[in-house]
């Protein structure tokens, strides 16, 4: 092994070659004569590897990647031009997994998390609370994930690498304010799109006593008791991220706390029914006016919740439909955070596309349709495209929209107000043969229909900007490399996979 490979990048190769298998922890855990928590701790980063135990089980595994002397750096080969056919289910929410897990904590007894995403980000925070002494285990098929935190976290153990890597670190500061008077967390990591400030997160925390010092790469927070029993905090910005640490702090301190400009997102409401399977009232869900009813202490139930579909997710297969010219249903499409989106899409740039009649996710809240999307000419809109906090077009879902303008008969503008780095990312569909031109750090012009071409490239290091390049090679003609894609795995559970299912030739390896 070269002194790079770390426990962390062998476990990634490990979970990734399983299940390029098609197993799930409990059947290599058989074939290895271990159990299935050995298996989650070593996909996990959690445990050192000597060379004859790697052997064995890329034995078992029979996979060629996970030898001696590899990078662990993951690339996808692409064979574009292929249109894909079929069905494909959008899976359950990042974002909504992030603050779920960050909220875990609040509770004493045990949290089931029922069909929650395998997607590093998702490793990496389990990283975390495994490292401060959680109990996490995965149902032998996978598919479910059980968390039991002990009487006392141990925050000196604390795995600040996996910690920098996430910045959903930052929605650790709610929960652990009720349980500590100073502590530190790590800063946050994450995307690369331009400075976002924490600003939001301080000023409405400050409302329960915290204070924050940033130095030495580390948020250091110190807690003072507030005796107030009604706090009435208006949030700075709609942001997602502080409406829920805003809400994990409120929901085990005594008293009422009112949340205005609150996010009505898709993962607040998740947050807000798990927090209500806890005890805590909470009024105003779906809008932007929160009032929350803390407990009096830390509750000690047993809980399950199922995460929510990801509206993010279902919007780029909708848009790997549109760019290969499918025809593709996509089930399960939480609707209520798609409408702007298919609007635009449908009365502005002429997609044809047919819904089904609605149902309801496993967590009875989120409603849910099966999208069928038919090869369409599209046309550029006649406004610009831009993003708006929900009940608006989808902050995370405007970088597809760069893939569609540029399929799309005439220019089209983006705005992306929210990040600074964004939009110059979605340059670099220029090397797939598309026509972008950056007239600020924020504004695009796309002048289109492309012809897609095939090109060797390194992924751009934001998730979202890094997907539309896969789903643009997709269309090109010819052989596409997308090198270091581990930033596409932050969000995204076994996307070559499923694309292939469809009809895709998408191939990952190892350098």
């Amino acid at each position: 092994m070269t002194q790079q490979t770390t426990p962390a990048s062998i476990g990634r190769l490990i979970r990734d070659a399983r299940k390029q298998r098609g197993l799930t922890q409990n059947q290599l855990a058989e074939e290895l004569s271990t159990s299935q928590s050995a298996i989650h701790r070593i996909e996990s980063g959690g445990q050192n590897l000597s060379l004859e135990t790697i052997n064995k089980i890329a034995a078992a595994l029979e996979s060629p990647l996970i030898v001696a002397g590899k990078s662990g750096t993951l690339n996808l080969r692409i064979e574009g031009g292929t249109r894909l056919a079929g069905s494909i289910e959008t899976r359950s929410s990042k974002n909504a997994a992030v603050a779920l897990l960050c909220a875990s904590l609040l509770n004493r007894g045990r949290t089931v998390l029922k069909g929650i995403a395998h997607i590093e980000e998702v490793n990496r925070l389990l990283e975390v609370l495994t490292s401060i002494g959680v109990e996490t285990q995965w149902s032998a098929d996978g598919k479910d994930l059980t968390l039991h935190r002990p009487e006392s976290l141990s925050l000196d153990t604390l795995d600040v690498e996996a910690a920098r890597r996430t910045r959903s670190i930052i929605m650790f500061m709610g929960p652990l304010s009720r349980f500590f008077t100073d502590f530190k967390l790590p800063y946050a990591g994450g995307c690369n799109l331009g400075v976002r400030t924490v600003e939001p997160h301080m000023h409405s925390l400050s409302h329960f006593g915290l204070s924050v010092h940033a130095g030495d790469g580390h948020y250091h927070v110190k807690v003072s008791s507030v005796s107030t029993q009604r706090r009435h905090i208006v949030l700075t910005e709609r942001g997602d991220t502080v409406t829920e640490n805003t809400l994990m702090a409120a929901a085990i301190a005594p008293g009422v706390t009112v949340i205005r400009n609150a996010s009505p997102n898709y993962m607040v409401q998740d947050l807000c029914a798990f927090l209500m399977l806890l005890g805590v009232q909470i009024d105003g869900v779906g809008t932007t006016t929160l009032t929350v009813r803390g407990l009096d202490e830390a509750p000690d139930i047993d809980v399950s919740y199922e995460v929510s579909e990801d509206p993010i997710e279902a919007m780029s297969l909708i848009t790997a439909a549109v760019v290969t010219t499918s025809e593709l249903t996509i089930t399960r499409a939480p609707i209520e955070f798609l409408e702007i989106e298919l609007a635009i899409l449908g009365e502005e740039m002429g997609l044809h596309y047919d819904l089904s009649e609605e149902y309801r996710s496993g967590n009875g809240l989120t409603r849910l349709v099966d999208i069928t999307v038919h090869p369409s000419e599209l046309r550029a809109p006649k406004d610009k495209i831009h993003p708006m906090p929900f009940p608006g077009l989808n902050i995370d879902n405007l970088p597809f929209f760069a893939v569609l303008a540029a399929t799309a008969d005439g220019q089209t503008m983006i705005h992306d107000w929210v990040y600074d780095n964004r939009a110059i990312h979605l340059l670099l569909l220029n090397q797939l043969g598309a026509r972008v031109q950056l007239l600020d750090p924020h504004r695009l012009i796309i002048s289109g229909p492309t012809g897609w071409r095939s090109r060797d490239m390194v992924s751009p290091p934001a998730l979202r900007p890094a997907v539309c390049v896969l789903l643009a090679m997709l269309a090109g003609k010819g052989t596409s490399v997308l090198r270091d894609v581990y930033v596409i795995n932050r969000g995204y559970e076994d996307l070559p996979t499923r694309l292939n299912a469809l009809g895709a030739h998408v191939e990952p390896f190892y350098e």
